[in-house]
């Protein structure tokens, strides 16, 4: 059963590869660091392929991989580095995107996480709450908290 995981596992990361590529610069900044970590993240996603129970979880499961592996990183480097989303290339092209990035660097590690996740990867708050593990209903109220919170800030960057 392991070796049908390992191969779910694989071809799930060769088909969204870019997917996870753009998750991890997200967070990273790098393309080198990205490319690691979309590897690193491989590695232990198809050595740990048997401990996923069902198909339908290995892509929620792949990216909360690679966020932790992201997050790792970014811990490992010993420094505090805060984090702008890429948006070149993604589907969410704000008009006023250099002081939307500034706005998102002042978000906690969390919040990032899940205004990423919802609005650059266009996840559904069922599959963000299995990717960061925790129910629905905390990320539906952390979302819509720093929705506001951005709200705030985008308004004050104006005045």
């Amino acid at each position: 059963m392991g070796n049908r995981h390992e191969t779910d596992v694989e071809q799930l990361l060769l088909r969204n590869y870019d997917k996870y590529y753009r998750l991890a610069y997200s967070y990273v900044k790098s393309e080198q660091d990205a490319l690691d970590i979309v590897q690193e993240s491989a590695y232990k996603a198809i050595r740990d392929s048997q401990k996923v129970k069902s198909r339908e979880y290995m892509e929620t499961w792949l990216y909360r991989i690679v966020i932790n592996t992201s997050i790792d990183f970014l811990r490992k480097r010993k420094k505090e580095v805060l984090m702008e989303v890429e948006w070149e290339g993604q589907e969410m092209n704000p008009q006023e995107g250099t002081e939307l990035k500034e706005v998102l660097e002042k978000l906690e590690e969390k919040e990032r996480t899940v205004i990423i996740l919802r609005y650059v990867h266009e996840l559904k708050l069922d599959e963000i709450s299995q990717i960061v593990g925790e129910n629905v209903n905390t990320v539906k109220a952390r979302l819509y908290r720093t929705l506001k919170k951005l709200k705030v800030e985008m308004e004050s960057e104006y005045r």
